[in-house]
């Protein structure tokens, strides 16, 4: 490992190093006067710099991919799913003013702990070492902890916190001790110079590397909520402030599934033992995301488990295809960032501003919501509509090509249960799409701002909303960036050095 460094060769890194660089200035900020609107303005500025870089190294023409110190990869495949973070974190930071504008505790802290969560998030979608993704992970995770109960006065907020940090360590713990059994027979921490013990180890039935990596991939399966880890998840999207719901289910997930992508093709892990384990777990997380969803009233905990369901279609692409066709994955995701963006967003922009009461989270909140937000109800009919995967929605191409991923793959049963498991979906989308168009209660329990669309958080849900139709009409262009954003072949280009 090559720790002699040069500025030219941090710079692949740079969106990381704008967003700590943006925390830094927070900080400073913040000890020198506590403004919330200075603090959330600095934070988006950071977080919009971060992603102008990476767009033009995406679309300027000058890419060169890159190994910094052996322990990160910046590729195609990680400035797409930097990208996709820096979207959400930007959206939730934006989410966020608005919501805790009037919250009598400290505002600040929370940009810089989501700050914080999103440089982690950066850097573990370029990890390609056990040491980098470890820590990125716990950089990216410690923060949420803090961020689920930042409104500690709401118990359910402090309970979020707790339950998902005790039960994060425990994953957390779960992953070291699989690192160090895989350490232990390869004597390699990085993911590619393993690669040919590793698949030895695998395929020779060795007990020690298929325990140590049954553990990393229970530990990954809990981070992203999957079936039978799922537990934690509908609580914590409940007691959690609607926007943190929103960071926790797409810029935390994003980084987790970049991450997992990587590992399983770049250390040889995707093998058919392998495989047909993740093949169990996207069917157990397509049935019980779906079935248990079906009794939900809550909104928020009928996302939470359509996100687990979600993660299930998304496992069957990631199974059905090989190394260098992840273009149905990286769509998918795309998709999924987006519609759970718009999503979430109307959930906050009813909940905003913050109060100690409930959030509009009961599906009983939205009834007959059209009366009173007619655009707002029809940001929300076509996220859930692209949810179910409904035609001229994006949900619906997302779902396509993991359709067709599955059968050109030959795996016609996981692309009928995409197809049983969407059928179930469509029910509970229709039934929340139902009530906000029934007739309103005379005094509604609580409501949007008299003009959201109007600020930066309604700005950004109403071009979510257009980015979601317009890909559903027109895919072309994303289905070409996803199939640009490949992984580099491992064995080709650091084993060999070619």
């Amino acid at each position: 490992m090559n720790f002699t460094l040069q500025y030219s060769d941090l710079l692949p890194l740079a969106p990381a190093i704008i967003v700590s660089l943006t925390t830094i200035v927070v900080m400073i900020l913040t000890a020198i006067k506590r403004n919330h609107a200075v603090i959330a303005t600095a934070s988006v500025i950071g977080l919009n710099l971060a992603v102008i870089y990476v767009l033009l190294e995406m679309f300027g023409g000058n890419f060169k991919p890159a190994n910094i110190m052996g322990m990160f990869m910046v590729d195609p495949f990680t400035m797409l799913y930097q990208l996709m973070i820096l979207i959400a974190a930007l959206a939730c930071c934006t989410l966020s003013h608005a919501y805790i504008e009037n919250y009598k505790d400290n505002r600040e802290e929370l940009y810089i702990l989501m700050l914080l969560s999103t440089a982690g998030a950066l850097l573990m979608v370029a990890s390609s070492h056990y040491a980098s993704f470890f820590i990125s992970l716990e950089l990216m995770s410690v923060p949420i902890y803090g961020l689920l109960a930042y409104t500690h006065e709401r118990e359910k907020s402090l309970e979020a916190g707790m339950k998902y940090l005790v039960l994060s360590a425990t994953a957390s713990a779960m992953l070291l001790m699989g690192i160090a059994y895989i350490y232990a027979y390869t004597g390699s921490l990085s993911f590619y110079t393993g690669f040919v013990p590793l698949l030895q180890a695998i395929k020779a039935g060795n007990p020690m590397v298929v325990l140590g990596l049954g553990l990393i991939i229970f530990a990954i399966a809990f981070k992203l909520s999957l079936a039978p880890f799922h537990k934690w998840t509908p609580d914590v999207y409940q007691g959690a402030p609607a926007p943190i719901s929103t960071f926790l289910a797409t810029a935390a997930k994003v980084a987790t599934i970049g991450l997992f992508v990587r590992y399983v093709l770049a250390a040889g892990a995707l093998i058919p033992s392998i495989s047909v384990v993740i093949s169990i777990i996207a069917v157990l997380s397509i049935l019980a995301g779906n079935l248990l969803a079906v009794r939900q009233v809550n909104l928020k905990r009928v996302l939470a488990y359509s996100s687990i369901a979600h993660f299930g279609y998304l496992l069957i692409a990631l199974v059905s295809k090989n190394y260098f066709s992840l273009d149905s994955v990286n769509l998918y995701m795309v998709v999924y960032v987006l519609t759970t963006i718009g999503a979430f967003g109307v959930v906050t922009l009813m909940s905003s501003p913050y109060n100690n009461s409930d959030e509009a989270e009961s599906v009983a909140d939205y009834r007959g919501l059209f009366w009173r937000r007619p655009v707002l109800t029809a940001t929300l009919t076509v996220m859930l509509l692209s949810l179910a995967g409904i035609p001229l929605t994006a949900g619906f191409i997302g779902k396509f090509m993991i359709v067709k991923a599955a059968v050109e793959a030959g795996h016609w049963f996981l692309a009928a249960m995409v197809i049983v498991g969407s059928g179930i979906g469509l029910y509970y989308y229709l039934r929340v799409m139902i009530v906000l168009y029934l007739t309103p209660p005379e005094t509604p329990r609580i409501d949007a701002q008299e003009h959201w669309g109007q600020k930066a958080g309604g700005i950004m849900v109403l071009a979510v909303t257009v980015l979601v139709i317009f890909i559903g009409v027109c895919p072309d262009s994303l289905i070409k960036i996803s199939t640009a954003a490949q992984l580099l072949a491992p064995i080709q280009n650091m084993l060999f050095g070619h």
